[in-house]
């Protein structure tokens, strides 16, 4: 007979959630402990193991707020993380080990982030179905716009004539390994103007993070001469081009330095990603939409997939009791 077992993320696991990371079928390097615990001081981590008959086949990256779960607050997304051999009626039991473990211990509700489709090395819709069974109330929903790097849609011509302002202007685009100048002179200065918030990540967190995750945290900047003038903060993972921060000074339209940028990302960088993935233009949670953000990112092509959050009781664990016949 199958057991299923769930463990509290203890130091002593971190090797093997980091391998599980690796190979699972729907996860990034956002999952990974170095990655997840550079703000734990701002999060009681609340990560799960799940076993079936002592072998680890899922996990659960989150936090702990009152009586309530989270899929990890500190990250973009989350759910169960599943390894690429596991058949549904697995997932179902994890899951369902998962919520009994938690509502044994008091705690009334989960709330998820699933993990959008486009980050799937292989189908991994196990969790939406049960989101259905379980009765989950949907807490909120996000657009993101992602461009299809296989089958892409024509370039807006208001687009193509701020990359030929781009090249009129000279501009120049760098990789460069240092993030200060881009946080410390544009990006900060207009989250602070535009909305009265500072990047989610400090300089110093992004850049200790850099230094761990190099490959997948990349900086592009646009300068006009020597001065920088726009640059956005990539993270990349294995079919996904992700624009974590965009941001350019108050001459981007002139000077057409996003317009520019972006397409040379789009057609030269990241071209051989899967995916360019623009996050989200909501507000609101969720309820209101940025129309000009959103028209500049369609004008590259980019097209609408949803980012789904749940919120499940934990009660309702023995819903899934007799899913099979």
């Amino acid at each position: 007979m199958n057991t299923f077992s769930v463990e509290k993320y203890q130091p002593k696991f971190e090797s093997i959630w980091n391998d599980f990371v690796t190979t699972s079928k729907n996860a990034t390097f956002l999952f990974h402990r170095d990655f997840m615990e550079y703000h734990q001081d701002r999060f009681e981590d609340f990560s799960l193991l799940v076993f079936k008959n002592e072998k680890l086949i899922a996990l659960l990256p989150a936090n702990s707020v009152g009586n309530d779960i989270h899929s990890h607050q500190g990250l973009t997304y989350g759910g169960l993380l599943l390894n690429k051999a596991i058949k549904f009626g697995d997932v179902l039991n994890s899951f369902q080990a998962v919520l009994q473990f938690l509502n044994d211990r008091s705690i009334q509700h989960i709330h998820l982030k699933l993990l959008p489709k486009i980050y799937h090395s292989v189908p991994s819709d196990e969790l939406d179905y049960l989101m259905f069974l379980l009765n989950a109330d949907i807490q909120k929903k996000e657009i993101l716009s992602v461009i299809d790097l296989n089958r892409k849609l024509k370039i807006a011509s208001n687009r193509l004539e701020g990359v030929k302002r781009g090249i009129k202007n000279e501009l120049k685009i760098k990789e460069e390994t240092s993030f200060d100048q881009f946080w410390n002179t544009i990006l900060s200065v207009n989250l602070k103007e535009k909305h009265g918030v500072n990047p989610v990540h400090s300089l110093e967190e992004i850049e200790k993070l850099r230094i761990i995750f190099p490959k997948q945290i990349r900086q592009f900047n646009v300068y006009d001469k020597d001065k920088l003038v726009a640059g956005t903060t990539i993270f990349e993972t294995k079919q996904v081009a992700h624009c974590q921060y965009i941001s350019a000074n108050k001459e981007k339209n002139t000077l057409g330095s996003l317009d520019f940028l972006h397409h040379h990302l789009i057609t030269n960088v990241f071209k051989d990603k899967s995916y360019y993935d623009f996050g989200s233009s909501n507000e609101d949670s969720g309820r209101k939409i940025n129309e000009g953000l959103q028209y500049w990112k369609e004008g590259f092509g980019a097209r609408t997939i949803i980012h789904d959050f749940y919120t499940v009781k934990t009660e309702n664990a023995n819903l899934l009791n007799s899913v099979f016949k």
